[in-house]
């Protein structure tokens, strides 16, 4: 008789899982993103939305939780309910900078979550604004060093891999070159654009229509090649900035424990969408470059950059620290 229930019981199971694939989503997915609205980011995601959203059957809401090197997100991400029903739009700083930058990170990177995909690599650029009176990496250079107080650097927060890039460039320059925390590269733009800073690096697609327009100027592409939208700017290497090894990227990913039907759809869906000539095309416009994975090869990529981010870190001489949560009063 218990061997007929135990029999009984794994068959209910076995039925159980592909009912709970085709019923999945039930409703609304929220979308937690790691940065803020208008950044290149969100608006990939927002697209992908608009296109999921019918293949899905379910909306997905999009959530801007940005700042703080992505911590409040992942916390966000961390605490939602395991059931298919919230993603988290996650990067760099989220899983590989922050565990060695923070004590006290209100998730553990290792236990908080499930790995969905990778999404794409970020083409990042720097900028400098109009008003900065430079249009080339060495005159930056030159003007910091004879107005060392004439110039800030745009960062998503301590940490973050623009933070990390200026701490290696002041060491570079011998500079003290102060970085001021924005939510995203949208504001990031913004700001050079206004010139409340004069320096900033983040993916080009947050400063391509304000270089375009006039607005702002692109003195460097860290692309192995200089990329067709912008011929004339150099890259890195060719601007003598070519020692600061990393690529940004970003991913999906949902709380720990999130059903297996609900984290195999969500990949399928994702990597099918994101290889399409159409949203290809569409990411080429964002200037980023799509690279899907499995979730198993998503966590193993994670795994070996977090090593690179420590590398990154032990350069830049950037101790760990207590975490100690923004205030919401400031924007």
């Amino acid at each position: 008789m218990r061997l007929t229930r135990l029999a009984t019981a794994i068959a209910a199971l076995a039925l159980a899982a592909p009912a709970a694939a085709q019923t999945y989503p039930s409703k609304p997915i929220r979308t937690i993103v790691s940065i803020a609205a208008g950044s290149v980011t969100d608006v990939i995601m927002r697209a992908a939305a608009n296109e999921l959203a019918p293949r899905l059957g379910q909306p997905l809401v999009i959530e801007n939780n940005g700042g703080a090197s992505g911590i409040m997100a992942g916390q966000s991400c961390a605490g939602a309910t395991a059931d298919g029903h919230t993603i988290c739009v996650v990067y760099h700083s989220t899983l590989s900078f922050n565990p060695h930058l923070f004590n006290k990170l209100p998730y553990d990177a290792d236990k908080d979550f499930d790995l969905i995909t990778r999404l794409f690599f970020l083409i990042e650029g720097l900028a400098v604004s109009n008003g900065s009176g430079v249009s080339s990496v060495a005159e930056l250079k030159t003007a910091v060093a004879a107005k060392p107080d004439a110039f800030n650097f745009g960062t998503l927060g301590r940490g973050s891999a623009p933070d990390l890039f200026l701490t290696w460039l002041n060491n570079q320059w011998q500079s003290k070159i102060p970085g001021v925390a924005f939510r995203g590269g949208g504001p990031v733009a913004q700001g050079l654009a206004s010139g409340d800073i004069q320096v900033g690096k983040m993916g080009v697609g947050n400063f391509l229509a304000l270089a375009e327009g006039g607005k702002l100027k692109l003195v460097a592409v860290d692309s192995p090649q200089r990329i067709k939208l912008l011929p004339n700017v150099p890259t890195m290497v060719e601007a003598g900035l070519g020692d600061f090894k990393f690529v940004g990227w970003w991913g999906l990913a949902a709380p720990r424990g999130t059903p297996a039907p609900a984290i195999a759809r969500l990949n399928a869906e994702f990597v099918k969408l994101f290889n399409e000539p159409k949203f290809v095309e569409f990411l080429d416009k964002q200037v980023v470059r799509t690279s899907t994975t499995t979730p198993a090869e998503f966590s193993a990529f994670v795994k070996a950059d977090r090593e690179t981010a420590a590398s990154l870190i032990k350069a830049a001489n950037t101790p760990r620290t207590d975490f100690t949560p923004p205030d919401p009063a400031k924007k």
